[in-house]
């Protein structure tokens, strides 16, 4: 199969460079990025484009790649509701391509996203916590959106949904900082859950 990368000259791009030239079933037919025309990926008969872009160009290429009979695999970040519900009307009318759109291709992060969504409905609240390298140009990452989007879901399916979350008040231990307090906090994430964060007093004390 020939594939073309999108953004090739970025950290993950590369990799996938890599990646498909090293692949014994795969050829690398094209590695693109910002200025380079597109064009070269129906030259070399690229069968389908893997895209690792940026949130603002994404979009574009997808369009461009159904539009054209590309296939296409996505592990640029940014996507919500309404831009999957795009690329599904784009879909709509070319019923031979196909898309993914993964927030993550590391078996890890896509364990724990089913264990997150397993474990959901169990607890009376769910902090997603996410640190990155100091490149990282995008925040929430697809994989801190995705993960809230399989928790909020398997809460509402559990009857769960959200809880009301009580106000902040004075920590009572008596270690405890004085401006130490419980308090309810929101992630980036439109689909994230309220999260109760407790006092720093020493253990056995709180």
């Amino acid at each position: 199969m020939k594939v073309a990368v999108v953004g090739a000259a970025g950290r993950m791009g590369t990799e996938v460079c890599r990646a498909v030239s090293a692949a014994p079933d795969l050829e690398l037919a094209g590695a693109l990025d910002v200025g380079d025309d597109r064009a070269a990926i129906l030259a070399a008969g690229a069968q389908v484009a893997v895209d690792f872009t940026t949130p603002d160009a994404v979009m574009d290429n997808l369009r461009w790649c159904i539009e054209h009979g590309v296939g296409a695999v996505v592990g640029t970040t940014g996507f919500d509701a309404d831009r999957l519900d795009a690329v599904r009307s784009w879909l709509a009318a070319a019923p031979d391509v196909g898309v993914v759109v993964a927030p993550n291709f590391g078996i890890g992060a896509v364990l724990m996203m089913r264990f997150a969504a397993q474990a959901a409905p169990y607890f009376d609240s769910v902090e997603i916590v996410e640190l990155h390298h100091a490149g990282k140009v995008d925040a929430p990452s697809g994989t801190a959106r995705r993960t809230a989007e399989l928790v909020a879901a398997a809460r509402r399916d559990a009857g769960r949904g959200r809880r009301r979350t009580p106000p902040r008040r004075r920590c009572p231990a008596p270690a405890a900082r004085r401006w130490t307090g419980c308090q309810c906090t929101r992630s980036a994430s439109p689909a994230s859950l309220r999260t109760r964060r407790c006092c720093s007093a020493r253990p056995g004390r709180r």
